[in-house]
């Protein structure tokens, strides 16, 4: 399980907005996070990526602990196994689709895997400028994916992908996920995106963790 009880407030264009979350997510499962803009779930995963530090509070991962505010303990960014795929893709400019991979992994066979999987093989060639919104979205979750993480945070990591492919992308991606046993947890605004059986959602509001079901 992942264990949060957490605070941290955010400066925002109204204000300051206090993110407050007191829950757990199963691991080895997808969590799909939901909710308004601007209640603070990008920062929620980047608080579990270690990319932002909370003001208060503990973060507890299947017994090991990632951050303690009594203790000023934070786990390193590169030693908590975590892939990220960011809103805005933070692709590097320079480097082929093929290399993003193989900056992650040395493992031929999987990226061939994973190329397949997002119908990118034709493209391993091309550098980011000359791929579309969806094809660049789809390199930055294959480049998450490439080093195996043990937790994938995925932040509205289909929003530039057309329905059909998307379908088909999920599909490939939910029977990766049960092979590497990786925790996912994913922000959407999509209510039935990645949706289904042994799928949890929660919903983050300005009172923190709303509802699950």
């Amino acid at each position: 399980m992942i264990e949060i009880s957490l605070l941290k407030k955010i400066k925002t264009y109204q204000g300051v907005l206090e993110l407050k979350v007191d829950t757990t997510f199963h691991t080895q499962a997808i969590t799909r996070i939901l909710g308004p803009s601007g209640v603070g779930k990008t920062t929620l995963l980047k608080v579990l990526a270690g990319l932002i530090t909370p003001d208060e509070g503990h973060i507890e991962v299947d017994g090991v602990t990632w951050f303690d505010a009594l203790t000023a303990y934070s786990k390193k960014v590169q030693d908590r196994g975590v892939g990220f795929v960011f809103q805005d893709y933070a692709l590097f400019p320079n480097m082929t689709v093929e290399a993003h991979l193989q900056y992650g992994c040395k493992d031929a066979d999987y990226i061939e895997r994973l190329l397949d999987i997002a119908e990118m093989a034709g493209f391993r060639n091309n550098l980011p400028r000359q791929l579309s919104g969806g094809q660049q979205q789809r390199l930055a979750i294959l480049r998450a994916l490439s080093t195996k993480p043990n937790l994938l945070l995925m932040d509205e990591p289909f929003s530039a992908m057309d329905l059909e492919l998307k379908a088909r992308l999920i599909d490939h991606l939910r029977v990766l996920f049960a092979e590497q046993k990786t925790t996912v947890i994913l922000v959407t605004h999509v209510e039935n995106e990645m949706s289904g059986e042994g799928i949890y959602s929660v919903r983050l509001t300005e009172r923190g963790i709303d509802a699950v079901r």
